[in-house]
C-alpha cells in the first residue's frame, strides 16, 4: 500500500516498541519518517532498517519533556524530510505499580513524558499544519486510561489524552487537523515494566491471554495498524475518536463470565 507516498510523518519514542513498529508500518506505506527518542541509538537503528528498505528516514534524540528540544526536533525533522503531515504522540513512561509506591518523582516524570509530552509536541506541529490547512495526530493513549489495572500514575497520564483530543478536535477540526486516540490494551513488548514482569514470572503473557476473548495479549503491529489507518485519508471523517485495540479486554470480564456460567 503506498497511503503515505508524498507524506512526512514525526513518531515519538519511535526507537523501540510500538514506536518502533508505528515508524516501520508508515515507512512501508511510503512516509519519510523522523524517529526521535531519547536513546538516539535506538532511533537510528529504526532509521536504519527504515532506510534498508528503501525509505526515507531521520533518527533525532530529544527529550520531549522540554519544549525547547521538542521545538528543535520538529524543526530539524522538517529540515531533513518536509512539513509533517502526521504526528504520532507515543512516547510515555511509567514506573511505580501501587498508590503507596507512586513518589511525587514518579508522579512527575509519568505526566511528564505521556501527558506533557504529547501537549509539547502538539504545540510544535500545530503552526505548520494551520498554515497548510492540513494533518493528523494520533496520540497513544491505553486501557489504563479506561478502567484500573494498575499503575496509577501512568493511568491518570493516559486518561489526560481521551479529553485532550477531543479538544484539539473540535478548536482545529475546522482548520483541516484531525486528532485522534488508539488505546492499547496490554501489548508485548521489550519495554522496562514488561522485561521486569517476565522476569519475575515467565508465564506472564499467557496467564493474561484469558482475560482478552481474542485469546492473546497483542503486538506492536496491531498498534500500528491502526494508527496507519487514523493517520490516512481512509479516516478523513474520523475526528476526536478513541480507536480501543485491546482484543476485546475492556468489553467485559471473561473469566468472570466463565464463572458464573459454569
Amino acid at each position: 500500500m503506498t497511503r503515505y507516498d508524498g507524506r512526512t510523518a514525526l513518531v515519538t519514542g519511535g526507537g523501540r516498541g510500538i514506536g518502533r513498529a508505528i515508524c516501520l508500518r508508515l515507512a512501508s506505506e511510503g512516509a519519510a519518517v523522523a524517529v526521535v527518542d531519547r536513546d538516539l541509538e535506538a532511533a537510528n537503528s529504526v532509521a536504519g532498517e527504515i532506510a534498508s528498505a528503501s525509505g526515507r528516514a531521520v533518527a533525532l534524540q530529544a527529550d520531549v519533556t522540554m519544549p525547547d528540544q521538542v521545538q528543535a526536533m520538529v524543526r530539524e525533522a522538517e529540515q531533513a524530510l518536509g512539513p509533517l503531515d502526521v504526528l504520532v504522540n507515543n512516547a510515555a513512561a511509567t514506573s511505580a505499580t501501587t498508590v503507596e509506591a507512586t513518589s511525587p518523582d514518579d508522579w512527575d516524570l509519568e505526566l511528564g513524558v505521556t501527558l506533557r509530552a504529547a501537549y509539547l509536541a502538539m504545540k510544535a506541529v500545530l503552526p505548520g499544519m494551520v498554515e497548510r490547512g492540513k494533518g493528523a495526530i494520533v496520540a497513544i493513549g491505553s486501557v489504563n486510561g479506561r478502567v484500573y489495572v494498575g499503575n496509577p500514575a501512568y493511568s491518570a497520564a493516559k486518561a489526560g489524552p481521551v479529553m485532550w483530543v477531543k479538544a484539539m478536535a473540535v478548536e482545529y477540526g475546522p482548520r483541516g487537523i484531525r486528532t485522534n486516540l488508539v488505546s492499547p490494551g496490554s501489548i508485548r513488548t521489550e519495554n522496562r515494566s514488561w522485561t521486569e514482569r517476565l522476569a519475575r514470572d515467565p508465564e506472564i503473557f499467557d496467564k493474561l491471554a484469558r482475560w482478552y476473548p481474542v485469546g492473546r495479549v497483542g503486538l506492536p503491529e496491531d498498534i500500528a495498524a491502526a494508527v496507519a489507518y487514523l493517520a490516512s485519508d481512509e479516516a478523513s471523517f474520523v475526528n476526536g475518536a478513541e480507536l480501543v485495540v485491546d482484543g476485546g479486554l475492556t468489553a467485559g470480564m471473561g473469566p468472570f463470565v466463565q464463572e458464573i456460567n459454569g
